[in-house]
């Protein structure tokens, strides 16, 4: 079977995204989710797809990569693709080569949370662990508490609030209201909402987008924010519960989101909205 890599078009971002969806199962690795596509949209279809890699086999998509960062790729596989060896071949050839326009030639960092093939193969073929991180998970079987905190659903109305904390939580935030109506107008987030939680003098301040990959499949939070000047008061863990609660209301079968391990902080609120860390990953930094 002969594999072909592909730049996206606008145009395939669609099936790229529930690619990602049905690949989603609880029990795995978490690895890239449509919510990740999802919040990329925002910065508008064409540089998304000018971001997203795709490798094929016989038409059928076997690998996306996400270009999340200078020198970073984001690679999910196919479940079928688990000890799949031509395909680690042919995904190291293209990660190694910056020729190949995939990964620069002054950094290469991948992450690859599943494919025992193409984990092996970048293990044997010198690529080093990098920065861990840690990934967590709240079953969704059960109802989900609520924690007393007013959640509102963001829509045209409030977005300029969803917009306002993204920026007062995160300092180098480039969000805008334009760039949410971009987000809100994709695909992923036909199976998405914003949230927004207040205070009790009605100011916004936390912040959540929460992903599905469809009924009886994981869920995604990201991103999560709490305004600088409000933290330390429980938002962080009362808006991660009731981001659960709204993937539980969507069928999700479970809620994730991961975190850098230093992110101590982090950490410790998803923990507390009963989350459960799972062991610690890391990604494959390429050696020169």
């Amino acid at each position: 079977m002969a594999i072909t890599r592909e730049t996206a078009t606008p145009a395939a971002l669609d099936d790229v995204a529930e690619a990602l969806a049905a690949w989603q199962h609880d029990g795995g690795p978490v690895q890239l989710h449509p919510g990740d596509l999802g919040w990329h949209w925002r910065l508008g279809a064409e540089e998304l797809a000018g971001a997203v890699r795709v490798w094929r086999g016989d038409e059928q998509i076997l690998a996306v990569g996400l270009l999340d960062d200078v020198g970073l790729i984001r690679i999910a596989l196919a479940p079928s693709t688990d000890q799949d060896d031509a395909l680690a071949a042919r995904l190291l050839c293209d990660l190694s080569d910056p020729a190949r326009g995939v990964l620069s030639a002054t950094v290469g960092i991948v992450e690859a949370r599943f494919g025992a093939a193409f984990r092996g193969l970048l293990d044997e073929s010198g690529w080093v662990a990098d920065e861990p991180w840690t990934p967590l998970c709240r079953d969704l079987t059960d109802d989900v508490e609520d924690l007393g905190l007013r959640v509102e659903v963001v829509g045209a109305h409030n977005a300029p609030e969803r917009v306002a904390v993204q920026r007062a939580a995160f300092p180098n935030s480039t969000f805008t209201v334009e760039r949410w109506h971009a987000m809100a107008a994709a695909s992923p987030y036909s199976r998405a909402r914003c949230l927004l939680g207040y205070d009790v003098h009605g100011d916004a301040v936390a912040a959540v987008t929460v992903w599905s990959a469809g009924p009886g499949r994981p869920g995604l939070l990201e991103p999560v924010g709490v305004r600088r000047d409000h933290r330390g008061h429980g938002y962080g863990t009362a808006i991660s519960v009731a981001a659960a609660a709204a993937l539980r209301d969507v069928g999700a079968s479970s809620a994730t989101v991961c975190t850098r391990s230093s992110n101590i902080a982090a950490v410790a609120t998803y923990t507390s909205a009963g989350f459960r860390p799972l062991p610690e990953v890391t990604d494959f930094r390429r050696v020169s």
